[in-house]
């Protein structure tokens, strides 16, 4: 106890102060006077993760820029170049790290852990956060094939029985095919790197071991040939395995430079150490000119245990089964389409039994995340994987009542209770008893937590302020944490059986309403400050990006109704000032175009039939990768990542959504049909159909059938109870009203002035 009282600022600042240095507690304190007063301390989890980043960046500083003639991986490649538009100056750069490509794909089988990832240029990460594995041809005569150093590369995602990852790269009469995948095999898993190599002049396809992976340096220490000469050991657990003996090995340390430069070098060694932790290695297989080569590298990604140690095996679903029952999408665009089938497996893998929001950066859990990601797999049909994740939330609170991802964020409790509805009213079952006691004391948190209501502040009656959403700014009143507050008391009103322990369910949606009375005051309070009626981040900020955090409001939780001016008006800002290259620019920490929070935009505009919502869709497809994926935010210039995970699991959940909601959505009692059909769908040959989708009604399919100048929208519900009716709302064709039994309703093109 007696460290709570000890004068660490006084010694803190005497100490800078006499070696001439500034002084870091003053710093702190002005840092602070940028946001409100902050109730808990700044979350433990962001400090982890900024100094695990900018760890790895100051090795990347040390490791990078003087050694560029090593083969580095394409990001470095870019954002070292002058002459590109990723090139970053590193003058007063302390820390070197990834912010112009932070694009890559993960690959993996349903319900394992076990998330490699593959970078643009075929680069491939087997284990999290650790080396990678290249593949390169290189010629006696001095022409290489280096992916990483190429402009031109094309890369695909294969669904066919799994998930792979093709890279094709072709340069100087030589050719490499590399298809990276994970198989499941005697109930463990491998990654499998599948290199096939055609060139023209006599040379080598090599397969390189790299001591970094998509973020930077990662270090190998130890490698050697293992064994028969079939394989590489990394370290002491971790192999590398051929199906085919290479022909030769090369090595090198640091000091001796990259293996590059030495493959052709008489090493008769079987390994190498390097003590800086950067040993590079290659296995070399001969190609005559004008010839073929394959090779095929398999890492085990459950690492070796130690002796006396059990190996658990379990296997995975499969594909097949992992899918059973999950709503198909059918359309003739192609690539609308490939990114709809990607999305879906992208939210398989990572819910695994955690929930993750991406394979690398982000592969950890937050309930605000999770919430968004477990909805997608609800509107999938996919609950049996949702419930078993629902499971874990209450040993995830807190005896105070919240349920606890990050400190400072006072938006999980209602995104964990507002979860829970949507998994009740979708499914039609009732919370488990177990869940039960865990939705009381969250509502009870959200109540107990408000600010006190009787003052004059626009603050009153609202949470405290927090972290919220890190990308909406420093600590501050957020209105994005109120109106998911309102959302969940909402629910644990609507999830609460009549007097449940002390808590009577009435009690929670009286405390909701007062909520939102608050709020609607400080909304109010808000717009006369600001001239206008859109809702900034908090009642204390100027409208700015921040604000599409408001914008909840409308979507998902549908607590406002979608023509409020508010919501609209809010949109309308963020689509005049906030928007690069057709999407919506954060410009608050992510500085990139931002996919998810763009069709955030997109919904809000699509429940309000404003047609604008197609230009906004259209844009985030452009986003995607390749591979159908998208990172968390896009750099403007380079459109590869600039924030977050490569491979961002949020934005693939939003992307099922968006096209759920486009076909079917629920506005209170009533189902909305087809009121997003993009009119290039209509144009094109091909089946236009979404299904079983679950609602809160039950599960319905919805088809377009085309003929001539009339379309007819047909539709069939399991129904639990009927809709108080259907509205088909078919952008370019009039308005149909119908019962939910009728099934179909022939439509007729609005006819322009």
């Amino acid at each position: 106890m007696w460290l709570r009282w000890f004068p660490w600022r006084l010694l803190v600042t005497r100490a800078a102060r006499a070696r001439g240095l500034i002084d870091p507690v003053k710093v702190l304190s002005r840092l602070e006077s940028f946001a409100q007063p902050l109730e808990g301390k700044i979350p433990l989890e962001l400090i982890r993760a900024g100094l695990f980043f900018h760890s790895r960046g100051l090795l990347n500083t040390g490791a990078i820029q003087h050694n560029l003639d090593w083969v580095w991986p394409f990001w470095v490649e870019r954002q070292y170049d002058p002459a590109d538009d990723a090139f970053i100056p590193r003058a007063f750069s302390i820390t070197h790290v990834n912010l112009t490509h932070r694009n890559w794909t993960a690959i993996g089988v349903p319900d394992r852990d076990c998330l490699p990832i593959v970078d643009p240029m075929g680069l491939v990460t087997p284990f999290w956060d650790g080396w990678s594995l290249d593949g390169w041809i290189v010629a006696r005569d001095g022409r290489r094939l280096i992916p990483s150093k190429m402009r031109n590369v094309d890369q695909r995602l294969e669904l066919g029985g799994g998930i792979a990852v093709v890279t094709r790269s072709a340069c100087d009469g030589m050719e490499l095919l590399s298809r990276a995948s994970v198989e499941e095999r005697d109930g463990s898993v491998e990654c499998v790197l599948t290199l096939r190599a055609k060139s023209a002049p006599d040379a080598f396809l090599v397969v390189a071991l790299r001591p970094y992976n998509p973020e930077g340096v990662s270090f190998v220490e130890e490698v050697h040939v293992d064994g028969d000469g079939s394989g590489l050991r990394v370290g002491r657990r971790q192999a590398v395995l051929f199906d085919s003996v290479p022909d030769r090995y090369a090595f090198s340390d640091y000091h001796a430079g990259d293996v590059h430069a030495r493959l052709f070098d008489h090493d008769m060694r079987d390994g190498v150490r390097c003590k800086v932790g950067m040993a590079t290695a290659a296995a070399l297989y001969p190609i005559g000119g004008g010839g073929e080569r394959e090779a095929v590298v398999r890492v085990p990604l459950e690492e070796e245990r130690k002796a006396g140690e059990s190996i658990p095996s379990r296997g995975s679903p499969g594909w097949d089964r992992a899918l059973s029952g999950a709503a198909v999408l059918r359309l003739p665009e192609k690539r609308m389409q490939s990114l709809f089938d990607a999305a879906v497996r992208s939210l398989v893998l990572h819910s695994p039994g955690e929930v993750y929001p991406g394979p690398y950066t982000y592969k950890r859990f937050w309930f605000r995340d999770a919430a968004f990601i477990l909805h997608a797999l609800l509107c999938l049909g996919l609950e049996d994987r949702v419930e078993r994740v629902l499971d874990t939330f209450p040993r995830r609170q807190v005896p105070t009542g919240l349920y606890h991802s990050q400190e400072g964020e006072w938006d999980s409790n209602g995104e964990a209770l507002w979860i829970l509805r949507r998994y009740c009213e979708l499914t039609g079952r009732p919370p488990k008893p177990e869940w039960r006691r865990s939705i009381e004391r969250g509502a009870r948190w959200i109540r107990r937590n408000r600010m006190p209501a009787d003052g004059k502040g626009l603050h009153d009656g609202l949470l405290p302020p927090g972290f919220s959403a890190e990308h909406l700014g420093p600590n501050n009143y957020y209105y994005w944490d109120d109106f998911w507050g309102i959302a969940g008391l909402h629910a644990a009103s609507r999830l609460l059986p009549p007097a449940v322990g002390n808590a009577d369910p009435s009690a929670f949606r009286e405390e909701a309403e007062r909520f939102g009375e608050s709020v609607e005051k400080s909304l109010a309070g808000a717009a006369l400050r600001t001239g206008r009626p859109g809702m900034p981040a908090s009642p204390y900020r100027r409208l700015d990006s921040g604000a599409v955090g408001s914008l909840s409001a409308g979507y998902p939780l549908q607590i406002f109704d979608p023509r409020d001016m508010r919501l609209l008006d809010t949109a309308e800002f963020l689509l005049s000032r906030c928007m690069v290259n057709g999407g919506f620019y954060q410009d608050i920490i992510h500085s990139g175009v931002n996919p998810y929070l763009t069709l955030h935009i997109a919904q809000v505009l699509l429940r309000a039939g404003d047609g604008r919502y197609e230009g906004l869709v259209r844009a985030v497809a452009r986003l995607a990768s390749p591979t159908g994926q998208w990172p968390e935010a896009v750099h403007p210039r380079t459109g590869g990542g600039c924030m977050g995970d490569g491979h961002h699991a949020w934005a693939s959940a939003e992307w099922v959504l968006m096209i759920r909601n486009m076909f079917v959505r629920e506005e209170g009692e009533r189902l909305v049909l087809a009121s997003g059909i993009l009119p290039e769908w209509l144009e094109a040959a091909g089946p236009v159909s979404l299904g079983p989708v679950p609602t809160s009604f039950g599960e319905v399919r919805v088809e377009i059938v085309r003929g001539g100048r009339r379309p007819e929208v047909r539709w069939s519900g399991s129904w639990r109870k009927e809709p108080s009716r259907v509205e088909v709302r078919l952008p370019g064709f009039t308005a149909v009203d119908a019962p939910a039994g009728r099934g179909s309703a022939l439509l007729e093109p609005v006819i322009g002035p």
